[in-house]
């Protein structure tokens, strides 16, 4: 067995752990495994496995390497994990099947505009700043009621659930119970939360998708 696989292996039974001591059905959990910067070579032993949902940073990065992986394995899932520049928004609605980042109006305006011409619409979650870390993309918790409404009345997008990522060298749990706070307020089932350090707490908190890249495909160097 090869590393890659004996790693898949190990999160994936990590997932039905947490699951489970939550009295919660590992089926209700999403693994996004993170792609970012690996080689289609690097991502193929997990599409063999089985997985078929995967994350990535960059839209131009990801139309070098899933194309033609899409080819063989058409069911994939992709998701766009990482910020979304407005000129970039048709290619990204062409190529993803879920944008995790929503998190301005202007990019709301312009998904809203590209999804019509497309006849496609990727499902959406919003990211929420729940650090108010100035240098990090996202919603601020206060206004992310309001950005929602917005959102939905004023662009009639389908937003499916939340994002966030908790300040590095903080304890995640009160950024995860926060966005659990403002998901059920809005009416959202999905909560994209948890990365390669703190799944299984996420998992306990709500997460219906963890993000985890370097626990499956190792260091990114």
């Amino acid at each position: 067995m090869d590393t890659t696989t004996q790693r898949y292996n190990d999160v994936m039974a990590r997932i039905e752990a947490a699951a489970r001591k939550s009295d919660r059905s590992a089926a209700d959990v999403t693994l996004v495994a993170v792609s970012k910067t690996f080689s289609a070579e690097a991502i193929a032993p997990v599409l063999q496995l089985g997985h078929r949902v995967f994350g990535e940073n960059r839209v131009q990065e990801s139309q070098g390497k899933w194309p033609s992986l899409k080819q063989d394995f058409a069911d994939t899932s992709l998701h766009l994990i990482g910020p979304l520049q407005t000129n970039k928004t048709r290619e990204a609605v062409a190529l993803f099947d879920c944008i995790e980042t929503l998190d301005r109006e202007k990019l709301a305006r312009t998904l809203a505009s590209e999804t019509q011409s497309a006849g496609k619409s990727p499902e959406l979650f919003v990211q929420v700043n729940t650090g108010n870390e100035a240098q990090k993309a996202g919603v601020q918790p206060d206004e992310a009621d309001s950005f929602l409404k917005t959102c939905r009345l004023t662009y009639n997008l389908n937003i499916a659930g939340l994002m966030c990522i908790p300040p590095f060298d903080e304890e995640p749990t009160p950024h995860f119970s926060l966005l659990a706070e403002i998901a059920e307020r809005n009416g959202l089932a999905k909560l994209s939360m948890g990365m390669s350090g703190d799944y299984e707490k996420a998992i306990e908190l709500g997460a219906t998708h963890v993000r985890v890249g370097s626990a499956i495909f190792g260091s990114r160097g």
